[in-house]
Formats: C-alpha cells, structure tokens, sequence
C-alpha cells in the first residue's frame, strides 16, 4: 500500500484473499490501528513493526549451519550511489525507505528497475541505542546526485575482496547468515575486516516478488 500507491486497496484485498475490501479495512483497522486509507497516507511504522515482530530466533530449534552458507570471496569494483541516511530506531526504517523510493521516481538517476539496491548497517539494530541506529540506504548511480528536497547525498562503496553470501527469502531473517559470517566463518578462516561494515545487496525487491522468492547477497569487506 505504501511503495506501491497505483495499486487499489480493493485489489489489494482481493490478492490478501478477503472476499471484500470492507471485511480487509475492518481487520486490518483492528489490528493495526489504522485503515489501510490512513497507513497508505502516513503510515505508523513503529507500531506495525511491533505486531510483526518474528519469533525470537534463540528459542527456535538450532539453525543447521551447513546449509544455504556457502560462503565466496570476490573482487568487487567501486560502486557509485546515491545515500538516504537513517538515523533512529529501526522501525522507522520504512519511513526512510519511503522518502528514498519518493526521490528516484521523482529524479530518475537511480531508476530500481535498471540500477542495483544496497543496504549498509552500521551496527546491530539488536544491541544499538535506537537512537544510534544508523542505516545508509543506497541505490546505484551512473552521475553525481545534485542537491533534493529528499537529502540524498552521494558516497560510494569501495573495491575490494569481499566474503559474500546468500540470503533466500525474508529479509528480516538474515540475522543468522550475517552472525554466522562473523562469528563463525571469520574466526575459521583467518581473514582480517576491511574498515567497512559489511553491506546488502538487494537483488530483487518487493513487493515485485513475494517474499520467500527474495534474494540478498550479504558482502563483508576483508583486508
């Protein structure tokens, strides 16, 4: 309802399955606070975070650690882009999100169908001051980004060796690949960090596919 405004709630109700868009708003109303007519215009981010919280990944069974984590080195080049920064808690991610995809319909420099998503945490939203968090949110640029009334700047990510692996699926479910390079694959593999966080690699978004279909390379820089 939020990236996508050229879609009719009413159809949006129908692909949900409800039999009727008022059945849709009624629930929707009663669990999120909010019509999906007043999400689409300003949407409480902080509070649909909190009833979609996943399941706390330490009380589930053991993640198999020898499946799905191949882990590659690469050489990757300089990438180029275009940065929305966000600063605060991590559920007003979205939010910036929002402001970003407002800015490359609106400037065209960084069209989503043509030019590559990245991500760079700059820390663990899991043990980070809310206010602390801080999250850069790119998109691949060909030129240099003028001044906008969003305040997306310019910054590039680096060159250089990289250890990368694939993330299938929901997105808020990478925390056990990302822990797993770090704790676990760096201490086995005599590697050193590069001074740069590690980053995402968004290689199809959605709501284009559904989210069990999303693929995202997780690259941590090494020396």
């Amino acid at each position: 309802m939020v990236y996508h405004p050229e879609i009719r709630i009413i159809d949006i109700a129908l692909i949900a399955k409800f039999e009727n868009p008022e059945s849709f708003s009624r629930m929707f109303k009663k669990v999120f606070a909010q019509t999906p007519s007043q999400f689409r215009k300003k949407p409480l981010w902080q509070s649909w975070h909190q009833k979609m919280q996943w399941p706390n990944m330490d009380n589930l069974k053991p993640i198999e650690k020898d499946k799905n984590m191949q882990v590659d080195i690469i050489e990757t080049s300089q990438i180029n882009v275009a940065v929305f920064e966000h600063y605060g808690p991590v559920e007003l991610l979205n939010h910036s999100i929002s402001q970003f995809i407002e800015w490359r319909k609106t400037s065209n420099l960084s069209p989503v169908k043509t030019s590559n998503s990245y991500g760079i945490p700059f820390s663990d939203p899991n043990n980070t001051p809310s206010q602390e968090f801080r999250f850069d949110i790119c998109g691949e640029v060909k030129k240099a980004v003028p001044e906008n009334p969003q305040g997306v700047i310019n910054k590039m990510i680096p060159a250089g060796r990289c250890a990368k692996l694939r993330h299938l699926g929901c997105r808020d479910n990478m925390e056990d690949k990302i822990y797993y390079l770090y704790r676990d694959w760096l201490a086995l593999s005599g590697e050193q960090l590069r001074d740069f966080p590690c980053y995402f690699h968004y290689i199809n978004l959605f709501p284009d596919v559904s989210e069990h279909e999303l693929i995202t390379d997780i690259y941590l820089p090494l020396q």
